[in-house]
């Protein structure tokens, strides 16, 4: 493993990592976040029953959508195509689990991309809660597993 900074330069200013001499391949990233819930709220959130609407289906989009962002959300993040967004929001007993799978065929990894896309989506979902549950946390968000590319394959 190389301990190295790969976005500061020599002089420690940050700096966009050169990706144009890697190979393109097919990368896959997941990530989760999760949404801790009161009870009765939780219970509301996946019966529809929610003032605001379908917040199930809300912050699928917003998760899709914050994918597709990525890069003008964090400063040092290339912009990717990007193949692929898979959103799965499934109840738990302390409220709700968002999944993300997110693929690319490309220079570098989509690990960002999943992730800025379930932390949007439990955003989406605080935000649909708020009125009923201010006590409502989000985390932890983390990235689950990774393949592709030189580093290979990576699990939690």
């Amino acid at each position: 493993m190389d301990d190295s900074f790969t976005h500061l330069d020599d002089q420690g200013n940050a700096r966009m990592v050169d990706v144009g001499g890697k190979g393109v391949t097919v990368r896959r990233a997941v990530a989760e976040a999760v949404v801790t819930l009161a009870h009765p709220v939780r219970d509301r959130l996946f019966s529809g029953d929610l003032p605001k609407g379908d917040a199930l289906g809300v912050a699928r989009v917003a998760a899709i959508m914050a994918a597709k962002q990525t890069p003008s959300l964090v400063p040092l993040c290339h912009p990717i195509p990007i193949d692929a967004v898979d959103v799965v929001i499934e109840e738990s007993s302390t409220g709700a689990r968002i999944e993300v799978t997110a693929r690319t065929t490309a220079k570098t990894g989509i690990e960002m991309e999943a992730m800025t896309a379930a932390a949007i989506g439990a955003i989406a979902i605080y935000d649909m809660v708020k009125g009923l549950d201010r006590a409502a946390e989000i985390g932890p968000v983390r990235l689950l597993n990774k393949s592709g590319g030189r580093s290979g394959e990576w699990q939690r």
